[in-house]
């Protein structure tokens, strides 16, 4: 089994892009300590050493396919109308544009009047031409082919997988964006509690090499989706949490959706840590919530806010959870966190970031045709985040209506997690003792 950090490198997977990933999970995890809410160049305040003690719940839900600025580039413009006070903040720029897909012009980002649109994808391919249009392989990111990679997709798309075809056949769809009209228990959350304008998910590419580095920090060379009935034997951060006799669960929004299957064996030696997402309501209520939850979304049900389906009623689904946690006794030393798998090909003003390849794997499942296929460019290997996505940490000890702007990707959740718990500890102290402002 591989651990999550490299024991030759001495280096925990993304190693130094991981330290400050952290430090944005703790500084939104701030109990009494000073510091101005997302302002200043002075960098993140230290939390308090009680924190390590002070949470015993983590619990982490990741939906589906949702950028930043599509999500929560208006933000400042709530905070405005909502009287909360002016923090630093990079969201939506007002002259937001993107070529068209022909190139003959362009065009300006606008605010959605629909709560259902059409898909697009953020595949491997599209990723990189959204990143760069002329030469996707670049190490400079021209940001200028969202609006043709939609198109593009639309176009392409044939009967079946699209019934009735595409109404947007020119793309323009990756330009839109929501307020807190449409994302009112979102924006409010995010407003009270903390949030980050750069979070990211760790690589660009579609949601399956997402999630396999959500659970183990990594996608084992996978730039696409694994092929079926293969799995990874990468270690897990629930194997961890097992191995060290640290409780957990991951709780099921809809049957039969545990990403956990991936990963075998362990996957399916541990069919009783999977359980109906009533199970979590009752676990609340009877105050035996693990110290680790992993709640999965409402992928079949329609509640995992993927584009083609209604984003209010997955929402509403996000804020039952929350909330449930919220009103129960498990509250008081809690965290939740909520954010998005990847951006789902929507526009984001800001680039993905440099970030150290987990296991020095270039990518292996790449077709003749795609890009990177002959593993010549610049941004060919797992060396770039994928684009921004939201995130709301929720929790008691939470600094109110904090931003942070530290560069991370969702893997951190995963140090957080072993370094609350203590885990793989032996193994990192390499890795350790060579990032000392590291919050702990």
């Amino acid at each position: 089994m591989e651990p999550l950090m490299s024991e030759s490198t001495g280096k925990y997977a993304r190693n130094t892009f991981l330290a400050s990933a952290l430090v944005t999970i703790l500084t939104a995890l701030t109990i009494g300590c000073g510091g101005v809410s997302g302002s200043g160049p002075s960098g993140p305040p230290a939390p308090d050493p009680q924190l390590n003690q002070s949470i015993n719940h983590i619990v982490f839900m990741v939906q589906e396919n949702r950028g930043f600025d599509h999500y929560f580039g208006k933000l400042a413009d709530y905070w405005q109308a909502n009287g909360y006070p002016a923090v630093q903040f990079d969201g939506l720029p007002a002259d937001a544009s993107n070529p068209t897909a022909d190139g003959t012009g362009t065009i300006q980002s606008f605010h959605l009047r629909t709560v259902c649109m059409q898909n697009m994808s953020p595949g491997w391919n599209e990723s990189h031409v959204s990143w760069n249009r002329q030469d996707p392989t670049s190490a400079t990111a021209t940001l200028d082919g969202f609006v043709q990679t939609a198109a593009h997709f639309a176009q392409a798309a044939q009967p079946s997988d699209k019934p009735g075809g595409f109404s947007d056949v020119n793309g323009f769809r990756t330009m839109g964006y929501y307020t807190g009209d449409e994302l009112n228990y979102y924006y409010f959350m995010a407003s009270n509690f903390a949030t980050s304008d750069r979070w990211f998910s760790p690589l660009m590419s579609r949601t399956q090499p997402n999630r396999l580095y959500l659970f183990a920090a990594t996608s084992a060379g996978h730039a696409n989706p694994l092929k079926l009935g293969e799995s990874l034997p990468n270690t897990t951060i629930f194997e961890l949490l097992e191995n060290a006799g640290i409780s957990w669960k991951i709780y099921l929004s809809d049957p039969n959706t545990a990403f956990i299957g991936e990963f075998q064996p362990f996957g399916s030696q541990h069919n009783d840590k999977i359980e109906p997402l009533d199970a979590y309501f009752e676990d609340l209520k009877n105050g035996t919530l693990p110290s680790v939850a992993f709640i999965e979304g409402g992928y079949k049900s329609g509640l995992d806010e993927h584009p083609d389906k209604n984003i209010q009623p997955g929402a509403a689904h996000v804020a039952s959870v929350i909330n449930a946690l919220m009103s129960s006794s498990s509250w008081k030393d809690s965290v939740f966190i909520l954010t998005f798998d990847e951006g789902g090909n929507f526009f984001d003003h800001v680039p993905p970031q440099p970030a150290v390849s987990p296991d020095d794997v270039p990518p292996g499942d790449l077709g003749a045709d795609d890009i990177c296929a002959n593993g010549q460019g610049s941004n060919c290997d797992f060396n770039h985040t994928g684009f921004r996505v939201p995130l709301i940490v929720v929790s008691p000890f939470t600094k109110k209506h904090f931003v942070s702007h530290t560069v991370a990707d969702y893997t951190a959740i995963l140090k957080f997690i072993e370094t609350r718990f203590g885990l793989s500890r032996s193994q990192r102290e390499t890795y350790a003792h060579s990032q000392k402002p590291s919050a702990w």
